[in-house]
């Protein structure tokens, strides 16, 4: 049980224990003084001196810890977090060599042991940069090249889920709902037809055409379908039906590690690199969740433990009422920009398939999450999704005493949020995943591994933020 508090706690009961020590032992010498007086002695003055004693022993104490938790426990703590920062972080800067200075060569020695490891990081991390610009040349070549042809692209694992999809697919996914990679197929297409060309597929040397509707029957789209390796699938679709709206520049999405699908795991013992996460933000009229409203929508999306490139939501949303000048000085949004967005129903549906069969991830969750609950009935749509706030795991792993604004979390963790980008809902919500990543590297070492475990310790910080998995 002990070994599950804090350096500081523990500490503060050593001294505890010390102060109850004397004045037990203080207790007992003058007991044993009167005892031997003799009966005639009154026991008045041996109870006035205990009492005399406690109260200067107990400030004594006080004092003495307050200055040892100043000078020692918290610069301690201070650097056992700067380890960890720089160990699962790859963080770097000196360390503050200041706040322990009373601790003799601890502070030295472990600016030592951390510049070694950064300089092993660095070079490790100069070797995988290398690699990584050259395949990133090669993705830009594959999708110039998959761009150039005109047939939307989608891969297919096993269980039918989506692995890749090229700039073609995504505006077909588009119309229909959010692109995301591990989607089923069947979110965006009526299955019965896609399951008869799997059939014929059995049976083909080639490849199957056939024609494929949407879930809606709003579309319906030229498609072919092939065998690709073991038991993979390769969906391709004439995008000509999806003109609506123009390619841009989307990028090639894909993850192959979805290729290889695992036994579905309960979510408490699912590791959290493991889980698909929707990092989300929101900007509003104001800052009740009773009475203001939503003007603006942003969201990532994270699989594997990275942040996936080229999915996300950024819509405003119109609140059906004027913008409070107060809040527009904040967040930039005024009423031109809302005018002709969707409402929160329309925007609240796509947001919630957007985060389908995903946890959501805010900063300050019962805030965002409390006004999507709120206008749920409008959006028809029920938000249970288990849920991991920012500022418990930023006070899991820094201690409740430091701040856990947004801002000072990304100072932390060395994170830049660009200036036009701050309290914006997409800006935010970027800032906020990049956090969430470092800070599942930083719970994994402090042997936090699972979303059961890490919604366990964030429930002792309950002071703080409610914890919104009871709901579920």
């Amino acid at each position: 049980m002990f070994a599950r508090l804090s350096l500081r706690f523990r500490i503060f009961l050593f001294f505890c224990l010390l102060a109850a020590a004397a004045a037990a032992l203080a207790g007992g010498a003058l007991y044993l003084g009167w005892s031997r007086a003799g009966e005639t002695t009154p026991a008045l003055p041996f109870v006035t001196a205990f009492v005399v004693f406690v109260f200067p022993n107990t400030g004594l104490a006080v004092a003495i810890w307050l200055l040892f938790d100043e000078h020692v426990a918290k610069p301690i703590d201070k650097l056992a977090t700067d380890l960890r920062l720089r160990a699962h972080s790859g963080l770097e800067g000196p360390i503050d060599a200041e706040s322990a200075r009373y601790l003799g060569d601890l502070a030295p020695a472990v600016s030592a042991v951390s510049g070694a490891l950064s300089k092993t990081v660095m070079d490790t991390a100069a070797r995988v940069a290398e690699e990584t610009q050259r395949l990133k040349t090669d993705g830009e070549r594959l999708v110039s090249l998959l761009t150039e042809i005109p047939v939307a692209t989608i891969l297919l694992n096993p269980s039918q889920e989506i692995v890749l999809y090229d700039g073609q697919a995504a505006t077909v996914l588009s119309q229909i709902a959010p692109p995301r990679l591990k989607a089923p197929i069947s979110d965006y297409f009526d299955m019965l037809p896609f399951s008869e060309a799997l059939e014929r597929l059995k049976t083909s040397t080639t490849d199957v055409a056939f024609e494929l509707p949407d879930i809606t029957r709003a579309h319906r789209f030229d498609a072919r379908l092939k065998v690709l390796g073991s038991d993979c699938h390769m969906l391709l679709i004439d995008p000509k039906a999806a003109a609506k709206q123009p390619l841009g520049s989307r990028p090639l999405v894909f993850d192959f590690g979805l290729i290889d699908t695992d036994e579905t795991i309960e979510i408490n013992a699912t590791a959290l690199r493991d889980i698909c996460c929707v990092v989300f933000d929101t900007e509003t009229t104001g800052l009740s969740v009773e009475k203001d409203a939503i003007v603006q929508l942003g969201a990532v999306r994270i699989l594997n433990g990275r942040i996936v490139t080229g999915e996300a939501v950024n819509t405003y949303v119109d609140p059906g009422r004027a913008i409070p000048p107060a809040s527009t000085r904040i967040h930039r949004i005024t009423d031109a920009d809302v005018s002709g967005a969707p409402d929160i129903g329309t925007a609240g549906r796509a947001f919630h398939h957007f985060a389908r069969d995903a946890v959501l991830v805010a900063h300050n969750a019962p805030f965002d999450i409390g006004l999507l609950r709120r206008f749920q009935s409008e959006m028809g749509v029920e938000w249970n999704h288990p849920v991991l706030d920012t500022v418990l795991l930023s006070a899991v792993v820094f201690g409740t005493t430091e701040t856990h604004s947004l801002d000072a979390l990304c100072d932390r963790l060395s994170i830049t949020i660009p200036a036009h980008a701050r309290h914006t809902a997409l800006g935010d919500a970027q800032a906020t995943a990049e956090a969430y990543v470092k800070l599942i590297h930083l719970l994994e070492g402090k042997g936090i591994r699972t979303f059961g475990e890490v919604v366990e310790e964030t429930r002792r910080h309950g002071r703080l933020l409610h914890d919104l998995n009871t709901r579920r």
